[in-house]
């Protein structure tokens, strides 16, 4: 388990978490509740509650992890199957922010500037990755959720 752990760990670090976040992402999609406390996060990573807040911080940002109370009032971080969707459609919120903050250069610039035309091609670029984002993130929302067709029958 610690062999597999390290390994996805690595991987969220390539992929451009730094390394107490992709940690704390590992540990919370390694436990069968998918969720822990500050402590048991604390416990199992053997880091200071200081690591930890920063890094759920971080990852709650990133649409990654949610918060919530358990029963004795404890906050609990979680990682479900709904955090991937959130954090797609957040991204998809960036990719449109960059977009309409590129078209806002454009107007700044001018039409007809090679710097205006430039941003012009980012914003419909932007854009466009944006909107299938979030159509595929729906997609997958909607297939996921209701399972997997069962294949038609044959004669």
């Amino acid at each position: 388990m610690r062999e597999y752990e390290e390994a996805f760990t690595a991987l969220l670090v390539r992929q451009g978490l730094p390394r107490m976040m992709a940690r704390v992402l590992t540990c919370l999609y390694t436990t069968d509740a998918g969720s822990l406390t500050a402590s048991e996060l604390v416990q199992r990573l053997r880091v200071s509650p200081a690591s930890i807040s920063k890094a759920i911080t971080f990852l709650e940002g990133q649409g990654l992890v949610r918060r919530e109370r358990d029963e004795r009032r404890r906050e609990r971080y979680v990682a479900d199957n709904d955090v991937w969707y959130q954090s797609m459609i957040a991204s998809a919120r960036s990719h449109a922010e960059l977009a309409e903050t590129a078209r806002r250069g454009v107007g700044v610039l001018g039409p007809a500037t090679p710097a205006a035309v430039r941003l012009e091609g980012i914003a419909r670029f932007v854009d466009f990755v944006g909107e299938s984002i979030t159509r595929a993130a729906e997609q997958a929302r909607e297939v996921l959720s209701t399972g997997a067709e069962a294949p038609p029958a044959t004669d």
